[in-house]
């Protein structure tokens, strides 16, 4: 069988006690953030919930009509699953590039809580209404895969272009973080019982490798893009900085750091 070429449906079944235990980590993993006046971390997690809410629900749902719910709202779980697993991603993305001197603290924070999430609502939230939500992929997959694929191959033709090393975007980093993101997610999902309920172990395995070869890992390179224009004019804090770097001098610049010696 060919994974990359099947029909991947994205299959979750939750309890109501599972939303509200996340809605509460949510506004926890965002209150940190403040706290440590990660700031622009914050701003690009609200970002990429809206993101995600407008592909899940404008795209998914609307446009291609690929999205199926039972026993919720449409729109209410996708709102927050979008926000969810938006803030969450983007979050771990942003601090990953950025090479965050908390990076382990914050992603362990959400690694910890996408694995005993699942395992809290089934312990105590037997007694709440269940929520079946699936999508099918076949409509979609190969635009995900152009993006993919024009992010990566503009990289590649980027770094053959530049001569200083020091200059270059570090696309074997940046493949790792796409994958690893979106992987961790959905392992946690499929051993908390949640991802692909009812279906047998090939078309688990189908969806859990597809999705982490592509979903989270179309945006890596724009993403790492729009980070550096952002970071080249603003700090964390959002101040603006006094000095002024071009866009090949905020990636030397970044090359340069230690995971764990920016501030």
């Amino acid at each position: 069988m060919n994974l990359l070429a099947s029909e991947v449906i994205a299959k979750r079944v939750f309890s109501h006690l599972y939303i509200y235990l996340d809605i509460v980590f949510l506004v926890a993993l965002l209150a940190v953030l403040i706290f440590k006046k990660r700031y622009m971390t914050v701003l690009f997690g609200l970002v990429g919930g809206v993101l995600y809410m407008i592909v899940d629900y404008g795209i998914f749902h609307l446009a291609t009509h690929s999205r199926h719910i039972e026993g919720g709202s449409m729109f209410w779980v996708l709102l927050w699953m979008s926000m969810s697993y938006g803030i969450t991603n983007f979050v771990l993305i942003w601090t990953w590039i950025a090479k965050d001197k908390r990076t382990v603290e914050f992603t362990l924070f959400i690694l910890v809580w996408w694995i005993v999430a699942p395992m809290l609502a089934q312990s105590f939230g037997g007694g709440l209404p269940t929520v079946t939500i699936w999508r099918e992929t076949g409509s979609y997959h190969g635009y995900m895969a152009l993006i993919l694929l024009l992010g990566y191959f503009g990289g590649i033709v980027y770094n053959l272009l530049q001569k200083d090393k020091n200059k270059r975007i570090p696309l074997l980093r940046l493949l790792l973080i796409g994958i690893a993101v979106q992987f961790c997610w959905e392992f946690s999902l499929l051993i908390g019982g949640i991802r692909s309920d009812g279906f047998g172990w090939e078309q688990k395995l189908n969806t859990i490798v597809v999705n982490s070869l592509l979903e989270t890992n179309l945006g890596a390179v724009p993403i790492y893009c729009i980070f550096i224009l952002i970071t080249q004019r603003f700090t964390e804090s959002l101040k603006k900085r006094t000095d002024k770097l071009s866009f090949t001098e905020r990636i030397a610049e970044l090359n340069a750091v230690r995971l764990r010696d920016s501030k």
